[in-house]
């Protein structure tokens, strides 16, 4: 059996695969064009974040499941694959770690503006006037909008800086130190940090909009990990200039399908917004994890016939 790797992916992972009797395919830089000419007899495609369109899909003569080696799969055209009969996979749960270290951090460098006291002391600036004006995260209130694996994960950071923790998820889990709000909008006006773990859907596309902002407090800060279409951008520079919104997002709309290169985004140059590179589920920790799940994924498809984690099933 054929498995294609249209992304980076560990080598001993790799090795694994080839152990267990795999042929591998490995393309690393191969972008969303690239697969369907690749892909030919794979039963298998594994990517990280490169999209897998309805031609990648259609171009593979013996392809079974497609699997995303992440939490989430919108990356992947999920109608063509079910069209053709072919699963969808994704690894929920084994990135949780990182992704709530990131959003961490970048509550972190708000609050004390971190990056902007590196910038200005490498560009010859000593301004502590101004960066001795913290409030402090202690005592202040954690909103959660996704209380998923992430979401947990960030709430027992939070709590360890003596934040009071609050979350709106439609499921709840009790005795996780979290108290439920069921109303989004009276959890957004409370809380001091939002922090959003909701998936890309026609629901939450563009969700957080000016009305939305209009309810968060003077000042308060909005950590986005998740999805860019979740945040109605515009809207964000809006809150930014004009409510003294700070905002720390790890995903942006239009960000480059390779890895290196030049970027562009209207979120550049904004005083208030810090953005990384998408890099939330990027550490060593994580992707081993994420490669040991989808190597599970693989093995057991070929020795049961079973898909785990599959997110259509048929």
């Amino acid at each position: 059996m054929k498995v294609l790797i249209a992304d980076k992916f560990p080598e001993n992972h790799i090795q694994t695969l080839r152990d267990a009797g795999f042929e591998i395919i490995y393309e690393p830089k191969a972008g969303e064009n690239d697969i369907p000419n690749v892909v030919k007899d794979a039963e298998f495609i594994v990517v990280r974040s490169t999209n897998v369109n309805a031609a990648a899909i259609n171009a593979g003569s013996n392809l079974k499941i497609v699997i995303r080696a992440g939490s989430g799969y919108n990356n992947i055209d999920v109608a063509a694959a079910t069209a053709k009969g072919v699963s969808v996979s994704n690894t929920p749960g084994k990135n949780s770690i990182a992704v709530a270290e990131l959003a961490m951090g970048l509550i972190i460098s708000l609050d004390r503006k971190i990056p902007d006291n590196v910038k200005d002391f490498s560009n010859g600036v000593w301004n502590k006037a101004k960066y001795s004006k913290a409030e402090g995260l202690f005592g202040k209130t954690l909103g959660i909008i996704g209380v998923g694996n992430i979401g947990k994960e960030i709430a027992k950071r939070a709590q360890a800086f003596g934040m009071k923790v609050i979350g709106y998820d439609v499921f709840k889990t009790e005795g996780i130190g979290i108290e439920y709000i069921d109303d989004v909008e009276k959890l957004i006006s409370m809380a001091d940090v939002i922090t959003l773990h909701v998936p890309a859907n026609p629901q939450t596309k563009g969700m957080f909009n000016d009305k939305l902002f209009g309810l968060m407090k003077q000042g308060a800060m909005l950590i986005n990990t998740s999805r860019a279409d979740v945040i109605d951008e515009d809207a964000l520079i809006k809150a930014v200039k004009e409510k003294g919104i700070v905002a720390g997002v790890d995903v942006f709309k239009g960000e480059p399908e390779g890895k290196d290169g030049s970027v562009s985004s209207k979120l550049q140059n904004i005083e208030g917004i810090y953005v990384t590179h998408h890099i939330g589920a990027s550490t060593e920790q994580a992707q081993d994890a994420v490669a040991e799940e989808t190597v599970k994924i693989i093995v057991d498809y070929k020795n049961t016939g079973n898909v785990l984690h599959c997110v259509n099933k048929k």
